[in-house]
């Protein structure tokens, strides 16, 4: 095999002194040395307020609380080349609620992403499942350390089987020896040691242990039990060294403290391998059996420990069949006799060591990364992706091109020095009906769209121009946008509707996350909460839903405004009460009738009701939008949006037509939305199906775009296509467009029968 020069390794890195920091030196410094002409690098997370001498390996710091950090490690990463992006993945080294940042650097990487799972939630909340699947699916593989992982991905998050790697948590390659030379070394003479090792915290159920001293001490009465570590950084942040002073006063009490030693240190590997060394038995008494990989464990078992432990995931995998002992979770009598029984027996003892050590010397570091480096070339060769789409199925499968390139020819020719125009005649810009800043709203969305990996942004000054627009939209005399504009810049009101207003506050709220420009992100989140608190008095559910589209970027930008939080709260549950008053067995929506933009409306309730861990919104979104889905589908299985010969007509079942692109765009982003929150496949393919609308699986069989220039028509009429082009239409395509394309570039490796294929090899 001929592996790839150049890989990056993403997580935290030594001197910062925790668990994962020392996977990616460890990870990190194996793979470099597996080939010659490898090149790693680290880009290291660091925790807010604090700061770490890194050495030169680690190329790039973030700080995790700074999105345009992350932003920059993405253009770091593609502008040096690398062809692999190994992430280290654990909920709580990274920033934005339940470490949702990092997506900001992962979603604008060019090269396959290759990410290490350290934690696997068996009951995720609502916002760290839609974390986790989308870390996943920007991933070409997972790799999980034990089988109970690839489990949990496979039943809770629906991860495809082909996708997931399991390769055991790397360990030295270190000799196996007697303990007496390293008793001697570290100052122990002969006495039997038991060791734990590792950062403490509550949860590694120390007080357990030392509860077990004096029924082992009956046995063996100069044993003594060593706590290797330091206290763990957030716990000292919050409570100080009060954990390790109540364990100290714990062992006076039981009148062992002469037979526990404290070591208050976080030792180099050299160090630490002699501290493994010299024990007799290493014990783990963890509290919670949700621990999905313990380094602690895996190093002294590959050292060949006689190893006693409580059943944690990880441990119950490693110790079975006679590989160690298992005891029951803050048991302190198990433990004290099954750790006597071993100090007694060393017969038994022996045996169990040699069990361990020649169980493990396929976990080695060498050997653990020849297995990373097979994962690295596979990913390398992952051919393109192309799109499928496939009916339910009783219904026929209709084969769609692959994913359009991104023309840009036509949108480009709809703007001129102050922004989009509205409307056009055929193709020809029509300058009598000027701007509008719904199309220019939408437009910067196109833009933020633009800057994910695989695509090309648009140019700066055409970005600029856009804000620009926005910006001079901003009416602070009423605290509202105007919307509509002559061609001669006249406006042509002093406000524009609540429906403009929020839609515009969305396009900012997706810049101030997204933008390339960190001077534009500034300037987007300023506006936005200048122009927010009008939104509060809006009366309109679509105005609602827009906002809290916005807000759930700008949360993410700037996590530490209040009353947005508060705002966000507030115009979720006015959704959920008219949903609650209008919502009967057969008609589940929000008012007594349809009209545009309606999947926007279970939208923001799905992506709120997961930004903000409320189940509760996410179910009312689910279930709003999979009532709209079955009536914006034809008998003959495709895409029909609600038409606008039937916006506001009460409780009637809709009619056909006009259809417009608004309604394919709204409807394949909250399509994707609903996927992400419950991983039900079949949402991918009702966002692919109305997707394939634009491209001619419709009512008439008519394409909607030019895939040459990338213009859209405005519509479907009962029996034609509007030749028009406008900018709502050609935005809005677009916009999906770039979805699709997205989804195409993170579904390799997840094929499934019943997603029509949506996305696949």
């Amino acid at each position: 095999m001929t592996p790839p020069s150049r890989f990056a390794f993403i997580g935290n890195s030594l001197p910062r002194r925790c668990g994962i920091a020392t996977f990616t030196t460890d990870l990190q410094q194996a793979i470099a040395k597996s080939h010659v002409g490898v090149e790693t690098a680290i880009v290291a997370m660091t925790d807010h307020g604090h700061s770490y001498d890194y050495p030169p390996l680690v190329r790039l710091h973030v700080n995790d609380g700074r999105l345009d950090e992350y932003v920059r490690a993405a253009e770091f990463l593609n502008d040096a080349h690398f062809e692999i992006a190994c992430l280290q993945h654990e909920f709580g080294i990274f920033g934005g609620e339940s470490g949702n940042h990092i997506m900001a650097l992962l979603s604008r990487l060019s090269m396959p992403i290759i990410t290490t799972l350290h934690t696997v939630l068996a009951e995720p909340r609502p916002v760290q499942r839609s974390v986790l699947n989308k870390v996943v699916g920007v991933s070409s593989k997972v790799i999980v350390m034990a089988e109970k992982a690839r489990e949990l991905l496979r039943s809770v998050y629906d991860v495809a089987a082909d996708k997931i790697e399991v390769i055991a948590h790397g360990i030295p390659d270190s000799a196996f020896v007697s303990p007496d030379a390293a008793k001697v070394k570290l100052g122990f003479g002969r006495k039997p040691v038991i060791l734990t090792f590792g950062l403490l915290s509550p949860n590694k159920g120390i007080q357990v242990m030392i509860d077990a001293m004096p029924s082992i001490l009956k046995s063996r009465d100069n044993a003594v039990y060593v706590v290797l570590g330091a206290t763990h950084p957030n716990l000292m942040r919050q409570e100080g060294e009060a954990y390790r002073d109540s364990l100290m006063a714990r062992a006076r009490t039981l009148g062992v403290e002469r037979h526990v030693v404290f070591l208050n240190q976080f030792v180099d590997q050299a160090t630490l391998l002699d501290f493994i060394s010299m024990c007799d038995v290493y014990v783990t008494p963890y509290l919670n059996e949700a621990q999905m990989t313990s380094g602690t464990l895996a190093y002294s078992f590959g050292l060949g420990k006689a190893v006693v432990s409580t059943p944690y995931w990880h441990a119950r995998e490693l110790l079975a069949d006679g590989r160690g002992i298992l005891v029951p979770f803050g048991d302190a009598k198990a433990i004290g006799t099954e750790i006597a029984g071993l100090l007694t027996n060393d017969v038994r003892r022996q045996a169990m060591r040699e069990q361990a050590y020649a169980s493990s010397r396929s976990m080695t570091w060498e050997r653990t990364a020849d297995r990373y480096l097979d994962v690295f070339e596979g990913a390398r060769r992952v051919p393109p992706l192309k799109v499928i789409t496939r009916q339910d199925d009783n219904v026929p499968v209709r084969d769609v091109p692959a994913p359009p390139q991104m023309r840009l020819g036509h949108f480009l020719s709809m703007c001129d020095d102050t922004g989009l125009f509205q409307h056009a005649v055929c193709s020809v810009p029509d300058r009598a009906h000027g701007y509008c800043i719904d199309d220019n709203a939408r437009a910067l969305l196109v833009a933020c769209a633009l800057n994910a990996a695989g695509e090309e942004a648009l140019p700066d000054v055409l970005t600029t121009r856009l804000a620009a627009f926005v910006e001079h939209a901003w009416n602070p005399d009423n605290q509202r946008f105007r919307n509509f504009m002559s061609f001669d810049r006249r406006w042509l009101e002093d406000s524009g509707s609540e429906d403009s207003h929020g839609r515009t506050l969305w396009a900012l709220g997706e810049c101030a996350r997204s933008d390339a420009s960190q001077l534009r992100r500034t300037w987007a989140a300023a506006l936005f909460a200048e122009a927010l608190p009008p939104a509060e008095g809006f009366h309109s559910p679509r105005a609602w839903a827009f906002v809290l589209l916005g807000l759930d970027a700008y949360c993410m930008a700037v996590a530490e405004d209040g009353r947005a939080r508060e705002l966000r709260h507030l115009l979720a549950d006015r959704l959920m009460s008219i949903l609650s008053s209008v919502e009967t067995s057969d008609w589940v929506w929000f008012e007594d009738g349809l009209a545009y933009d309606n999947a926007r409306l279970p939208q923001a309730l799905i992506v709120t009701g997961l930004s903000i861990s409320a189940p509760a919104y996410v179910a009312a979104g689910l279930r709003s939008l999979r009532w709209l889905m079955k009536l914006q589908t034809s008998p003959a299985g495709v895409f029909r949006p609600v038409g606008s010969q039937s916006f506001g007509e009460k409780r009637e079942q809709p009619r056909a037509f006009d259809q417009q692109p608004l309604e394919a765009t709204a409807t394949v982003s909250a399509c994707l939305a609903a996927w992400r929150a419950d991983g039900d496949v079949t949402w991918k393919t009702h966002a692919a199906r109305a997707f394939a609308w634009f491209l001619g699986s419709n009512d008439l069989l008519s394409p909607l775009v030019d895939l040459e220039t990338g213009s859209c028509r405005d519509g479907l009429h009962p029996d034609r296509a509007n030749e028009n082009r406008g900018g709502e239409s050609v935005v809005s395509y677009l916009l999906s467009l770039a979805e699709i394309r997205q989804l195409a570039r993170v579904a390799a490796n997840r094929p499934k029968p019943a997603l029509l294929r949506a996305l696949r090899a």
